[in-house]
């Protein structure tokens, strides 16, 4: 009941006129920054500081909090019709969105986003507000062992699943691993694999490797190998989705917020590594009618669930940063800079010491998830017509769109030249069916593997074993090779 109370006051407060214009204009500007490549709400809300030497705490956490879970709706809009993620996040919603808009069901995946968005916020902030201590306290348990074997089940995960040869998976994973490796050694401070290129003294930047291999390369692949044919692209069936779409979509929405939830709580990666395990559990779970979509027409199950983790995902970063104050997160780190800008120690403490702006945050959680279904829902008639564009001054916009967005991060022409080498890399890759998306997961999780990696060595003396020893990540190794073995066996015994 004291919890209810609390919450309760909570609302009172976050339900201001004041406060809830902080909390929509934070939602509207955070729907933009996720449509487009290049900012993110990390960036937004890093450009955005100043204003806390001007505005109350409570309405400017609420602001950045907005800006924060909008971006992650605004950037499955972009990575559904255009196949440009304009988040991390979102990456993997690209890859059956875009076949579901391409096959005249636009509406329906940019309905099952906007649904799955809602449901996922929802139960997450509901889960904050009842468990956020105790999944924090559960969450700090695991150590660098745990951390790497996770990280190494992600990989194998995503590469046997995507894709139509877990070779072909394996192998842009490496890649992607090796593109990680570039720049400055995060322990040693050596510089690595840069061939004395300046501009990689930073390490590469993932948004770039995103844009250039899902937008410059949809782009140029259509140019060069569909020219003038004719696709369903433009086709528009509906903008709801069907009584059969309602039911495959929410055991899927529920799924994905079971697996975005917990790994939100801990530094594993952020929301990319939910929604690859929510997409490989999806597909493997999938009727047998349903999963012939995968990857060919695009099944809605795969927009559903990854769409539900991501969203569950960046909730839960609020459980940590609130209770221990520890950021998962780019952009948990930045609200955790806002809160040290007004003097506020995030911590076990800050129930106590800042209880009414804790409870307003949460309380505008569940204000600022009803504000994006309204914002988005209605809007999908409207998000689809860009489908009516033809397809040259369509892909030209992408083509703008990409280039501006890229140079805008660091106003380097460099990175420009880089974006459109890997566009044409994409090219090659999807033609010759390796899979891009692994090669993002190696870029983002390989430098955060490899460290936990060595600090793991360091706990066990030089010594493998303590991979094993440790009972969580010897069941995530377990569950390592139950992903590498099992399709192997299945193969076997059909064959048998």
């Amino acid at each position: 009941m004291d919890i209810l109370h609390q919450l309760l006051g909570g609302f009172a407060t976050a339900a201001t006129p004041v406060n809830l214009l902080w909390a929509l204009a934070g939602c509207v500007l955070g729907t933009g920054i996720g449509v487009l490549p290049g900012l993110g709400p990390a960036v937004t809300i890093a450009m955005l500081l100043p204003i806390t030497g001007q505005v109350e705490p409570t309405a400017s956490m609420i602001f950045f909090a907005g800006i924060y879970y909008g971006a992650m709706y605004g950037g499955s809009t972009t990575s559904i019709l255009l196949n440009t993620p304009g988040e991390t996040g979102t990456m993997v919603t690209a890859l059956e969105g875009f076949k579901m808009a391409k096959n005249g069901r636009a509406g329906a995946a940019l309905a099952t986003s906007a649904i799955g968005s809602f449901v996922a916020g929802t139960f997450a902030t509901i889960l904050v507000t009842l468990f956020a201590p105790v999944l924090a306290l559960y969450a700090v348990k695991l150590g660098p062992p745990e951390y790497f074997c996770l990280m190494l089940l992600a990989f194998t995960t995503v590469s046997a699943v995507l894709g139509q040869s877990t070779l072909r998976g394996l192998t842009a994973l490496f890649f992607g691993l090796a593109l990680g490796l570039v720049g400055i050694d995060q322990i040693t401070g050596q510089v690595r694999y840069t061939g004395g290129v300046l501009e990689f003294m930073d390490g590469m930047e993932v948004v770039l490797i995103a844009v250039g291999l899902f937008a410059i390369a949809e782009v140029l692949y259509n140019a060069l190998y569909e020219g003038r044919s004719q696709t369903s692209m433009n086709k528009l069936n509906q903008v709801h989705m069907s009584a059969a779409e309602w039911r495959r979509s929410w055991p899927a929405w529920l799924r994905g917020t079971a697996i975005g939830f917990p790994f939100g709580t801990i530094p594993a990666g952020g929301s990319e590594i939910p929604t690859f395990l929510s997409y490989a559990v999806e597909r493997k779970l999938a009727r047998p009618e349903h999963q012939k979509e995968f990857g060919s027409s695009g099944a809605i199950e795969g927009v559903a669930g990854p769409e539900a983790a991501n969203n569950a995902a960046v909730t839960a970063t609020l459980v940590p940063l609130l209770t221990l104050g520890i950021p998962t997160s780019v952009t948990a780190a930045i609200l955790l800079s806002a809160l040290q800008n007004y003097g506020i120690q995030a911590g076990p403490q800050l129930f106590q010491t800042s209880s009414e702006l804790v409870w307003a945050l949460i309380a505008s959680l569940y204000i600022g998830n009803v504000m994006l279904l309204v914002l988005n829902l209605p809007m999908v008639g409207l998000w689809v017509k860009l489908l009516k564009i033809p397809r040259p001054q369509l892909y030209a916009g992408i083509l703008i769109f990409a280039t501006v967005g890229v140079y805008g991060m660091r106003q380097s022409s460099f990175d420009l030249f880089l974006m459109y080498g890997l566009g044409l890399l994409g090219v090659v890759m999807r033609r010759y069916d390796f899979p891009t998306a692994p090669v993002i997961v190696g870029l983002i999780l390989g430098p955060m593997a490899e460290a936990q990696l060595r600090n793991a060595m360091s706990i066990g003396q030089g010594s493998w074993t303590v991979l094993v020893e440790r009972p969580m990540s010897a069941v995530l190794l377990a569950c390592v090779a139950l992903v590498l073995i099992t399709p192997r066996l299945l193969a076997w015994h059909r064959r048998a």
